[in-house]
């Protein structure tokens, strides 16, 4: 199901050994002010409510209960931090967007947050956007990366729970997404195509964020 790598092999190492290393989490943050210092690159996983965000960041980083997953869309209710303990990298998770029954000035407070969170990390090297791989972008994705777009923030969209959908389904959604990114100047042009049930695409991703640090 998964398109072959196409990376050097040297970097697909450099990846497996990024995150062979434990990530701890470290803080989650309510405000601007609660974040770390900007001493370390920086990568972050946005995406819906429901896109499986916790489940993708705990098979990334091999570890299973490193994000907290849960059953009730919207748990994620801050920036929650994780560091990597042997190199120069932190992991941010963002709130999840788009969940209706979530009180309004609790959505304004993180949405304020994300917002001052996007335009304010000048070692914030790049943001997943995470997408269902069954539904494609939806009008509050479009949003999210409008606003990256405004803020000149590189983004790269990722297909989640790509695993569930018929082949002809998913290669819909594909084209449907490479051409929601294809005139967007801060988007990176490969789509990635994940599972994290089945662990596919987990490679691709790492071996880009590795590529991150070694640029």
């Amino acid at each position: 199901m998964m398109s072959e790598v196409d990376y050097a092999p040297d970097m697909i190492e450099k990846g497996r050994l990024l995150f062979a290393r434990p990530f701890l989490f470290t803080k989650g943050c309510v405000r601007i002010a609660d974040l770390p210092p900007m001493d370390r690159v920086e990568i972050s996983f946005a995406g819906r409510s429901n896109v499986g965000k916790s489940s993708l960041i705990n098979a990334l980083c091999g570890t299973s209960g490193l994000a907290r997953t849960s059953n009730t869309p919207g748990r994620t209710q801050e920036l929650n931090i994780f560091e990597s303990q042997s190199e120069n990298l932190r992991i941010v998770d963002m709130p999840g967007y788009g969940y209706a029954k979530a009180p309004e000035d609790k959505v304004r407070q993180w949405t304020r947050l994300v917002h001052q969170y996007l335009t304010g990390r000048t070692t914030l090297r790049r943001v997943y956007v995470l997408v269902d791989g069954r539904h494609g972008p939806k009008d509050n994705d479009l949003t999210v990366m409008n606003e990256l777009d405004r803020a000149a923030v590189s983004y790269q969209v990722v297909l989640t729970k790509a695993d569930k959908p018929l082949k002809a389904d998913l290669e819909k959604v594909i084209e449907a997404t490479k051409a929601a990114i294809a005139k967007r100047a801060a988007a990176h042009p490969r789509v990635i195509l994940t599972s994290s049930h089945k662990g596919d695409g987990l490679k691709e991703l790492r071996t880009e964020i590795a590529m991150l640090l070694e640029s």
